[in-house]
């Protein structure tokens, strides 16, 4: 059964239940009301019989027909004494078998007045008993023929009107599950086309507010960044392989010139052995930059206080040791963030070792630590400002750039890092020349 179907017979059954249930609500009020109609109408009567001229026990003279005993045609009514014997009734015609243990208790003084429902051959009628004198309790009884006939009329006539509620309420529970549904229907259709064609440009596309609505947005969202995600990982794959393929090429090369013993002379040969391991070491950076940016998408790392002070002083030794020629001087007060040690270290690394990088021998590089911020200034050639937009972007390196070590993944690591941590990195252009990076960071993202 579908989904549609299901909600569809959902809302008829609900209607059917309340229409079912309003419909045995009024019959059992229209039934009460008939019967204290004739419970008004029996006591009324009872009442006037108190209050006339009492009927007697002798038959009137001349043949004359017996006084009736209610005063009422439509009216039955007979006098019956405590032991139950049937005095006088209506037309000199007694029923015993309106006489029962409760007329006689109230005959005799025992019982109070009471209504009562009881079969008169094949008629229902409504009793009432009330004491009339001493010994003596009058009898009236009406027949129920027309209370039943009116209730089986109304009877027809509710289940009649619960069917034709039901009925439409089926029509209008399909029209609304269909107009409800068409957003989910739209989802389906855009998972399925999505599946089939792995095009995460198709959109829901749903301007609804309702739960619906948010639902097929948050689907959006997530294709959204899914194909985000897909085109970074297609760009990565890309350019990767494009500046693989340099170092690589150049290896080959001059692998193939040494498998022919070229070249002969031993300066030249030294400076090829030379080459070969500069890119080597490339290759070797450029996988672990590679590695180091791909871990977005790996298992958490533990997160731990961080002390930047201390990330600070190891990157600042580890630069020290690979540029031995500039001063790197830090100057820290104790700070702390919530993080992953190795990622902040490695992007606290690499704003140093490229701050190093620019700069002249003899030179210092400047390395700060204060309330969740690292900056470091070098007193390099600076950034150039058609460079500034793309000084981020992965793998992009400058024109001035292209015969320094390095993969162009240094500070898109670092921007990564900063941003997995709810920080940021930012570039400044000190008015005496160098650059100063600042890099914020206020804890790892939920």
């Amino acid at each position: 059964m579908s989904f549609r179907l299901r909600v569809t017979a959902l809302i008829a059954v609900a209607v059917a239940v309340a229409s079912i249930g309003a419909a045995v609500a009024i019959y059992v009020v229209v039934q009460d009301q008939l019967t204290s109609q004739v419970d008004r109408t029996l006591a009324e009567t009872a009442g006037a019989v108190l209050r006339g001229p009492r009927p007697d026990d002798r038959r009137p003279p001349f043949g004359r027909p017996p006084q009736l005993v209610s005063g009422r045609q439509d009216i039955f009514g007979q006098l019956v004494d405590s032991s139950g014997s049937v005095v006088r009734a209506d037309l000199g015609e007694a029923v015993p078998a309106l006489v029962t243990p409760e007329v006689r208790e109230v005959a005799a003084g025992k019982r109070q007045p009471f209504y009562a429902t009881a079969e008169s051959g094949d008629v229902r009628v409504r009793v009432y008993v009330t004491p009339f004198g001493s010994g003596v309790a009058l009898e009236l009884a009406r027949s129920l023929e027309d209370v039943d006939g009116a209730l089986a009329e109304t009877r027809v006539r509710l289940i009649e009107i619960a069917l034709a509620g039901v009925l439409v309420a089926a029509a209008l529970g399909a029209l609304v599950a269909r107009a409800v549904l068409a957003p989910v229907a739209r989802l389906g259709e855009t998972v399925e086309e999505v599946t089939r064609t792995r095009d995460l440009t198709r959109r829901v596309g749903a301007r609804a507010n309702d739960e619906l609505g948010r639902l097929a947005r948050s689907f959006d969202g997530m294709l959204a960044a899914l194909e985000m995600s897909l085109r970074s990982q297609r760009q990565l794959v890309a350019d990767a392989s494009h500046e693989l393929r340099t170092p690589l090429t150049s290896l080959r090369t001059n692998l193939e010139l040494l498998e022919r013993g070229q070249p002969t002379d031993e300066d030249d040969r030294t400076q090829l052995l030379h080459d070969l391991v500069a890119q080597m070491e490339r290759l070797s950076t450029l996988v672990a930059d590679l590695i180091d940016l791909a871990r977005d998408e790996e298992a958490p790392l533990p997160i731990e206080d961080v002390r930047l002070d201390e990330i600070a002083a190891e990157a600042a030794d580890a630069v020290r040791f690979r540029y031995p020629k500039v001063r790197v001087v830090v100057e820290a007060t104790e700070s702390s963030v919530r993080g992953v040690r190795s990622r902040i270290l490695r992007a606290v690394t690499n704003l140093v070792d490229n701050a190093a990088k620019w700069s002249p021998a003899g030179a210092t590089v400047e390395v700060s630590v204060r309330s969740g911020e690292v900056s470091v200034r070098d007193h390099g050639p600076g950034i150039a400002l058609e460079d500034r937009p793309r000084v981020f972007d992965r793998f992009w390196r400058a024109a001035s750039a292209r015969h320094m070590p390095g993969s162009g993944l240094g500070l898109s690591i670092v921007k990564q890092v900063a941003e997995a941590h709810g920080g940021s990195v930012t570039f400044e252009d000190p008015p005496d020349g160098g650059a100063r990076f600042r890099l914020r960071l206020s804890g790892v993202r939920a």
